[in-house]
């Protein structure tokens, strides 16, 4: 009854969404093995009401560490220590770059197999399987372990933080040495590039333009139509637009920019590319404004729409803003 110890990244008071995300899906495969699911979080200073609200998302316990939260090499060491302590049987990770760089240091630590860019993953045998996009998202992978610890790194959004209803999870300290070379690199400041005041990665309603918006001015149709949905909502772009200057990097979404799930992902003007499908397949409800009626993007949303989006985008925002006001 192998138990998957989760790692759990926090930032000015907050659990990350991705993380919350690893330890629901944790938890899941911890009970269909017969285990549990253990968070663990490195800082300093954590509060132990912060550690313990995981227990709402299914873990069982959290071990806390002492130490420079953002850095990938001193978790290594924490996490190396409490898998060497505790015989985990898994490390499962969110998606993000310092998940990639902690699981693959961790796999080469504990000459572990690893997985990243993981979708999905299920328990088969007393067992799990990890599943990953291969060949630009044409086919699925899958990934048995023979090691006796398996690393688990899931592509951004895959999992669904979900909250089970259970109450605080138990709290505990983990001692562990810092090795040498983690002690070389020092945070001297955190933050993240953002296109908007809203994170498009955990925007609830994306608006995203394409090469059919036809210049950069057309964005502001987009603009509009995001402020009219109000709450958690954005703006998002393809890298065609991105490249041509039309607008951020920090707003593309695709195989080369960011990863989302949006409950609402409306793309107008964008054909619907494979390389831009990988990063907004799992949206909730896709809908699709195009003039061409054989867009490649019509195959896999849920609602298409045929028409001039110059025409449509802005009686759509008339539509958003009405509804809001009755």
């Amino acid at each position: 009854m192998p138990n998957i110890l989760v790692y759990a990244l926090h930032y000015d008071g907050a659990i990350n969404k991705n993380s919350l995300g690893a330890v629901s899906e944790g938890a899941r495969l911890a009970e269909e093995l017969g285990g549990e699911a253990h968070a663990i979080m490195l800082g300093e200073g954590v509060a132990e009401d912060l550690a313990a609200s995981l227990g709402r998302y299914g873990a069982k316990k959290v071990l806390v560490a002492e130490g420079p939260e953002g850095l990938a090499q001193p978790l290594v060491d924490a996490m190396a220590k409490a898998i060497g302590d505790g015989g985990y049987g898994y490390a499962l990770f969110g998606g993000g770059l310092l998940g990639f760089e902690i699981g693959a240091g961790l796999a080469a630590r504990l000459g572990a197999g690893v997985a990243m860019e993981v979708t999905n993953v299920r328990a088969e045998g007393g067992k799990l399987i990890a599943e990953r996009p291969i060949l630009g998202d044409s086919a699925i992978s899958e990934i048995a372990y023979r090691s006796p610890v398996g690393i688990i790194i899931g592509r951004l959004n895959a999992f669904e933080a979900r909250e089970s209803g259970a109450g605080s999870a138990q709290v505990e300290q983990l001692s562990f040495e810092l090795s040498e070379h983690a002690t070389r690199a020092t945070m001297i400041t955190r933050g993240e590039q953002r296109g908007a005041d809203v994170d498009i990665e955990g925007a609830d309603v994306l608006v995203a333009g394409g090469r059919g918006l036809g210049k950069p001015e057309g964005f502001k149709l987009c603009e509009e139509l995001a402020q009219a949905f109000g709450g958690n909502s954005a703006v998002a772009a393809t890298r065609a637009v991105v490249d041509a200057g039309w607008y951020p990097y920090a707003a593309q979404i695709g195989q080369t920019g960011k990863t989302v799930s949006p409950k609402l992902y409306l793309a107008a003007g964008i054909s619907g590319a494979i390389q831009h499908k990988v990063g907004m397949q799992s949206s909730e409800n896709i809908v699709a404004i195009n003039k061409d009626a054989n867009a490649p993007i019509f195959e896999f949303s849920d609602l298409g729409i045929v028409g001039d989006l110059n025409k449509i985008l802005p009686k759509l925002t008339e539509a958003v803003k009405a509804k809001k006001a009755s």
